[in-house]
């Protein structure tokens, strides 16, 4: 370990670690000690007063170029999205995509800027952002959250994903621009085979992703059975596919509602699918009546996750990119409210998320990339009872200045 550091946090508890408080050495970017009462000078030091200090959050679902979009239209597509069992999803997304005809970077940049200056607020420095191509968003959204991530480079890394919102076979010509958007540096392809019109429409819709995907050399991502119909069974269609097809652990599967219908037969087996085809599973319960059956995947050793999914649009008319405050609902509205279950939630906006973004480094270990945050609470428990932004946040080894980013983020005091 070097004798001198860029960072030195003091005092800081890990989890696991009970009572016993460390030291963090962050030199060139990376982590160079972690013990007690390390002997390094720093240009910085923090001092973490016994609180707990954990790798950054991380949110593999947000549908970032839609961010801030609820007042350019009515609340139909929210009304049907979360009425009637979610038998009208479908309905909804079609709603919704009305505000895509005013689709242009110039405005979706400033929307997009804002709600990433909200999650280096929060520590949330890895987001997968969905940008919409089709015929009416164009590769508008995809241009937009390009240039958004080039702005955050070395703050929040932000990976890109092409995503055909309104289907592949039922919106001719998005194939063609699909293909566009990853030639212009998107970093991953972004599927909703369930609302194609037929089972070979959606097997269609997942072979062209595959493919797109293998072209490139991109992970896939896609929104699967985000609807109440038990007949719904995208996921395992997809899982297949990442099998057949050599894409374990790079098939990342949204959503996936209609599980919570299944049979306990069939969702075992699929259960079995996943593991094998180690497909994490990305949850969203606060934004929707129905959501996947987090606990029994977990019990069933499916790597399981939670994501913001959406800013006031369409959809969800809260959010503000704090990770904590998903964990925190989703606690509610799963029922996972014993320590053994809280820090599960706590490794699902963590470790699992990274895991299932495949974020390279990710941890709080020697030599892995310093991107970390410093919290005014003790305990994971604590940390989601008051979900309150970190008192420091260090990304790629600097701190981050909170300040700009409130005021990238509009908003005044902490958040």
């Amino acid at each position: 370990m070097p004798d001198d550091a860029d960072i030195l946090i003091r005092n800081a508890r890990l989890r696991g670690c009970a009572d016993a408080v460390v030291d963090i050495a962050v030199a060139d970017g990376l982590i160079t000690g972690i013990g007690e009462s390390l002997a390094v000078d720093a240009r910085t030091t923090i001092d973490a007063g016994a609180n707990l200090v954990t790798p950054a959050f991380v949110n593999p679902h947000l549908h970032l170029c839609k961010v801030w979009t609820l007042p350019m239209m009515s609340e139909a597509a929210l009304a049907a999205y979360h009425g009637a069992g979610m038998s009208e999803a479908l309905s909804a997304i079609d709603l919704a995509a009305g505000v895509k005809e005013k689709y242009d970077a110039s405005w979706i940049i400033p929307n997009a800027r804002r709600a990433v200056a909200l999650a280096a607020l929060h520590g949330n420095l890895h987001i997968r952002a969905f940008a919409d191509v089709d015929t009416k968003a164009r590769l508008q959204g995809v241009k937009a959250l390009l240039a958004v991530r080039e702005e955050f480079r070395g703050i929040v890394d932000i990976q890109v994903v092409a995503f055909a919102q309104d289907g592949i076979v039922r919106e001719p010509g998005t194939d063609a621009l699909m293909r566009q958007a990853m030639e212009m540096g998107a970093d991953v392809v972004g599927g909703i085979p369930w609302i194609e019109p037929t089972d070979a429409a959606a097997r269609a819709h997942i072979d062209f992703c595959f493919d797109l995907a293998t072209e490139f050399d991109a992970d896939v991502s896609m929104l699967l059975d985000d609807v109440g119909n038990a007949d719904m069974t995208t996921l395992d269609l997809m899982s297949r596919q990442a099998l057949a097809r050599g894409f374990e652990g790079r098939a990342l599967a949204h959503h996936c509602r209609a599980m919570a219908l299944y049979s306990n037969t069939y969702f075992e087996e699929l259960a079995d699918l996943l593991r094998r085809a180690r497909i994490s599973i990305v949850s969203d319960p606060h934004t929707g009546p129905l959501h996947a059956r987090v606990k029994e995947l977990l019990g069933q050793r499916v790597n399981v996750c939670l994501g913001q999914d959406d800013i006031s649009d369409a959809y969800y008319p809260f959010g503000r990119n704090n990770m904590l405050e998903i964990a925190f609902l989703a606690s509610h509205l799963l029922w996972m409210t014993r320590e053994r279950e809280i820090d599960a939630l706590y490794d699902m906006i963590t470790t699992n998320a990274a895991t299932a973004m495949n974020v390279r480094g990710y941890g709080l270990d020697v030599g892995h990339p310093a991107s970390l945050v410093v919290l005014d609470q003790p305990s994971v428990t604590e940390a989601l009872r008051f979900h309150a932004p970190p008192r420091v946040v260090i990304s790629h080894g600097r701190v981050v200045n909170t300040e700009h980013m409130r005021g990238l983020a509009n908003v005044g005091g902490r958040t």
